[in-house]
């Protein structure tokens, strides 16, 4: 059965397949960069990012030397910062045993920090032509629905088999070419979120889980556990002109990065005061911000906000850096997390800029 879909779905990918400034020019290093930002970013999010990225750090060698907080502040907003700490550790590694060459071979590709399964297969079919899989969520779910495959798409072993069926029908002189029309049904037509446009799939006509009136039962998928909430108290402390900001540790969720300064729990008025005191830090005016929510892979912020304005800063407080919201803005890399209230001082995050 699988085999049947090749053509039909390489003639439509060549009349519908969307423009996409990676697909323009796909040098290996192009790929590599466009397929670990669109790992859980949405393609529209990720464009004004991929031509910033490639305009700072245009090759392998560009990247490994770039400083990190350099690094950080062209991915801010963008999430999961350890993809590009991983890439840029994977470049370092091109430079030193492979002359800032990105290899060919899906062998070599997955054993650097980073790279996994997919966008080995992926980097491999689409920059050399070599015929291997590139199994994304967008592929499981449209060869589940076209075999009806009720297995759990979660385990691995489910991914590696259904990995050897495609590797069974990827047609050698096109093999980017299919992974990429494969993933593009997935995303444009056999979509996750909503219902399937089955009048406008290619392959519709072979698609058993249509046959059997279960496409939307597919693919299978054990529930994912709750997400843990914890509270917190963010502060939007401001001195004139400059805002407080603070270095996050160099391991654990968003290391290394800069954030407003932030406690556990929800404050009152007079504990975030007493608070601010104990910094040596003197208040002059508060002002109560709104709630924002922040959701990471396996817990959730729920966040009180405040404003608080003080005293003209003489010394150290708590670690602090008093900083002019431009130069904020320009080079110190804040995490999206805290965009509501970032904005009260007019420091747009990420790709708004």
């Amino acid at each position: 059965m699988l085999e049947e879909i090749v053509v039909p779905l390489l003639e439509w990918y060549d009349k519908q397949k969307r423009t996409l400034p990676w697909r323009s020019k796909p040098t290996p290093y192009r790929v590599w960069v466009s397929e670990i930002m669109l790992q859980q970013t949405r393609v529209e999010a990720v464009k004004p990012y991929f031509a910033r990225f490639m305009k700072e750090l245009p090759t392998v060698k560009k990247l490994a030397a770039c400083p990190e907080e350099e690094l950080l502040k062209l991915w801010e907003g963008l999430g999961y910062y350890n993809r590009v700490r991983n890439m840029q550790k994977a470049a370092q590694i091109l430079v030193k045993e492979n002359k800032g060459e990105v290899p060919a071979q899906f062998e070599e590709l997955i054993k650097l920090p980073g790279i996994g399964k997919y966008t080995a297969g992926a980097i491999s079919s689409i920059a050399f032509g070599i015929p291997v899989p590139a199994v994304d969520g967008n592929v499981l779910r449209v060869i589940t629905r076209i075999t009806a495959d009720e297995r759990d798409i979660a385990k691995d072993s489910v991914k590696q088999a259904i990995a050897r069926d495609i590797q069974e029908i990827i047609p050698m002189r096109r093999a980017g070419d299919f992974n990429q029309a494969l993933i593009e049904l997935g995303a444009i037509v056999c979509v996750p979120n909503g219902p399937a446009k089955c009048s406008e799939c290619p392959v519709a006509h072979l698609c058993e889980a249509r046959k059997q009136n279960i496409v939307m039962e597919l693919p299978k998928k054990a529930p994912k556990k709750a997400r843990t909430i914890e509270k917190k108290t963010v502060l939007l402390i401001k001195d004139g002109e400059k805002v407080a900001i603070r270095k996050r540790p160099k391991k654990g969720l968003l290391a290394g990065l800069y954030e407003l300064p932030n406690v556990e729990g929800e404050l009152s008025e007079d504990e975030v005061l007493k608070l601010i005191r104990s910094y040596g830090l003197a208040p002059l005016f508060i002002q109560r911000l709104e709630d924002s929510k922040h959701i990471f892979t396996h817990k959730e912020w729920h966040m009180t906000g405040y404003a608080v304005r003080v005293e003209e800063l003489e010394g150290d407080a708590e670690g602090m850096l008093f900083i002019d919201r431009e130069t904020v803005e320009r080079e110190y890399p804040i995490p999206a997390a805290f965009a509501a209230y970032a904005k009260h001082m007019n420091i747009i995050l990420g790709n708004k800029r």
